[in-house]
């Protein structure tokens, strides 16, 4: 657990509360592992928030995640993964709300699935809007002021600038890589400790679907750190979004 050390480190320097959230990506692909992930969170009474594909996700989960969330006073936080988690572009980074597509279809996806996972999940349905890859355009922004949902994606992101948007977003990638290749487990350790030491939610971004044994082990040792650390405030994104934590777009760029 040495690469955690950096992380400690950072946390015992801590001169107030770090606030930490986690969001695990593609509910709807590969339970067995989905579960897995959950029952690490449950171990150490952590909270997390999964973004839901919604042409994906299947009533026998979804009764069991609210089953969850019931069980653990809605530790479990539940929101929109896009649509169907498809590509649409013909060129450049995959993208399911991106630039070839006009305001009017994606409003109409945002829209479908925001349905599709209110029939399954009801009242437990957040107001939050995970874009698939962590892309969209401003058209999407637009839509989703529209209709008041919160946007998540990567803090490097760009801002968008629509006003009134607001956004939850994550800081640091499970499965970031450098030139193709995934970073070591150390580098890891430092991104993390960095973002302690910066102001603002720390977001911690896993992908349960290609989480092997290694992963689910180091997941467990930094999740056991987080929970026990008494600098930390673990939260639902749900909850820093009701109270207005995170960054607002409140100007055009």
């Amino acid at each position: 657990m040495r690469w955690l050390d950096p992380v400690r480190a950072g946390l015992d320097r801590a001169g107030a509360p770090v606030t930490v959230f986690f969001r695990n990506d593609d509910a709807g692909w590969a339970d067995d592992r989905l579960e897995a992930l959950l029952d690490l969170f449950a171990r150490h009474g952590a909270p997390i928030d999964l973004a839901a594909i919604p042409e994906a996700l299947e009533a026998p989960l979804a009764s069991r995640l609210r089953a969850r969330r019931a069980a653990t006073g809605g530790s479990v936080g539940l929101h929109q993964h896009g649509l169907g988690h498809r590509n649409h572009e013909a060129e450049g980074r995959k993208c399911e709300f991106g630039p070839s597509r006009s305001v009017g279809v994606q409003r109409l996806d945002i829209v479908r699935g925001r349905r599709l996972l209110s029939e399954l999940l009801g009242p437990d349905l957040d107001p939050i809007f995970t874009p698939p890859w962590n892309r969209c355009t401003p058209d999407t922004g637009v839509c989703l002021a529209e209709l008041g949902l919160v946007l998540s994606r990567d803090a490097t992101a760009a801002p968008l600038g629509i006003a009134g948007l607001r956004e939850v977003s994550v800081s640091v990638d499970w499965f970031a890589r450098r030139k193709g290749e995934r970073i070591a487990r150390e580098e890891l350790g430092a991104r993390i400790a960095a973002r302690v030491g910066e102001p603002g939610p720390v977001g911690i971004m896993f992908h349960h679907a290609v989480m092997e044994q290694e992963d689910m082990s180091g997941a467990e040792e930094l999740v056991a750190l987080l929970a026990d650390h008494p600098a930390v405030s673990l939260r639902t994104m749900g909850s820093l979004a009701s109270e207005g934590v995170g960054h607002v777009e409140d100007r055009v760029t």
